[in-house]
């Protein structure tokens, strides 16, 4: 099933339903896992963008998504970053070259790709073999209050 369509209709407030996690822990975590990365760093679904302030100006970052709203909302926020560039393209179906990448990253997506064993071979073809991926994830919760939460 599709999650584009919610995803489409939430954009302009993604940040705001994501703000209390990211100020508490989320800040932390990226910036440790990201900000001493180099090379060629392949972002699968950047989303807002929130995450691109946290990567080095020497690393060559694109990022992909395949919610268009979710792509506006990045390329507004890292206007004036020269390492970045922002594509409209499915995890399932990248369109790279095989061993492109230093590194892959996800960051709180898998749970919103529908097959993600699919990404996730398609970033390991692409990534280098000496490359690595970086997954910031979580899983369905199994209070029923906060699954319904993310389930919204």
């Amino acid at each position: 099933m599709s999650v584009t369509p919610k995803y489409d209709r939430i954009t302009p407030i993604y940040e705001l339903l994501d703000l209390p996690l990211k100020l508490l822990i989320f800040k932390k975590w990226r910036k440790e896992a990201l900000s001493s990365l180099n090379g060629k760093i392949l972002k699968v679904g950047v989303g807002t963008g929130i995450n691109m302030k946290y990567y080095p100006p020497c690393c060559s970052v694109p990022g992909i998504d395949n919610i268009k709203g979710m792509l506006e909302n990045a390329r507004e926020k890292a206007k004036d970053m020269k390492n970045v560039t922002f594509i409209l393209m499915d995890a399932g179906s990248l369109g790279f070259s095989d061993h492109s990448f230093d590194y892959a990253v996800t960051t709180f997506v898998l749970c919103t790709i529908s097959d993600h064993v699919k990404a996730l071979t398609e970033m390991r073809r692409v990534l280098k073999p000496s490359g690595e991926m970086i997954a910031l994830e979580h899983m369905r919760s199994r209070n029923p209050i906060i699954a319904r939460f993310e389930e919204f």
